[in-house]
């Protein structure tokens, strides 16, 4: 993994959106996974503020990382709802291209997340796959214990991230016990992996996911295998890198390359 450190939450939005701009435009037809947490949503807010100054999204797809069984598209606190008002509604991503996880689906969720995988494959595998950070060191809702190499699928949520997602629930509403996610396999298959994590609560499951051993216990560090990710962390989430200088190095020594300053968000 890359490793680039920013000053804070708006720093990483505003890079993560400098970086999904460039491959929009060097690719019109980008295949983008989309996360739904809190921390993409000023990355989004600049993306749309872009698509205002011309950026066109009218031929690219999108595929939605996860999203809560038992919550219907329209629930204030589902992921569907999220991406399409934060960011593809106010694009104008076509509806046929915007491919969103169904937290009611009625039918076999099996064979649901195998169409989902399918439907990735079949519009040509993701260009970038946008992720948040769990404070577990999920990915998507891919917790603890996960395989590292499986598809779509449905998860059992853990204690800790229904207690960090309990806010956005009013009571005496339930975090969902379950949900639905990409797998690590299929985040690991997309072209580009991009890690945004802000905030002190993130520190340790960060230090670990770049810095420790590759793990189930931790998914997130599975990007570790992945050809090109890339992190966005804020001051205050990289607070628990021992190798920080190493990373800040890195990126001074080969921004300034050939070709280089796009991989770190630093060419429009």
């Amino acid at each position: 993994m890359r490793v680039v450190v920013l000053s804070d939450a708006q720093a990483v939005g505003l890079r993560a959106a400098a970086m999904v701009a460039a491959l929009v435009r060097r690719r019109p037809r980008a295949v983008l996974g989309l996360a739904a947490g809190a921390t993409p949503l000023a990355a989004y807010a600049d993306l749309v503020r872009r698509h205002g100054e011309g950026l066109d999204f009218s031929a690219v797809t999108v595929f939605g990382l996860d999203e809560y069984l038992g919550l219907s598209p329209d629930h204030p606190a589902s992921c569907h709802l999220t991406l399409r008002r934060h960011l593809i509604e106010k694009v104008d991503i076509a509806p046929v291209r915007a491919h969103l996880l169904d937290g009611t689906h009625a039918g076999d969720l099996t064979e649901y997340c195998a169409a989902h995988e399918h439907a990735i494959q079949a519009a040509g595998g993701l260009d970038l796959q946008i992720l948040g950070l769990g404070v577990n060191g999920h990915i998507g809702f891919n917790e603890p214990g996960c395989s590292l190499g499986g598809p779509c699928h449905v998860v059992g949520l853990r204690a800790s991230t229904r207690a960090t997602n309990a806010p956005i629930f009013p009571p005496p509403e339930e975090v969902p016990r379950a949900a639905l996610s990409m797998g690590v396999g299929t985040i690991l298959a997309a072209r580009r992996a991009l890690l945004l994590v802000t905030g002190p609560a993130k520190a340790d499951a960060l230090a670990r996911a770049v810095e420790g051993p590759v793990t189930a216990m931790l998914p997130a560090s599975a990007l570790q295998m992945h050809a090109d990710a890339v992190v966005l962390a804020d001051e205050a989430a990289a607070a628990g890198l021992r190798l920080r200088a190493d990373y800040d190095a890195e990126v001074a020594a080969l921004a300034d390359l050939p070709g280089m300053a796009g991989h770190f968000g630093l060419a429009e």
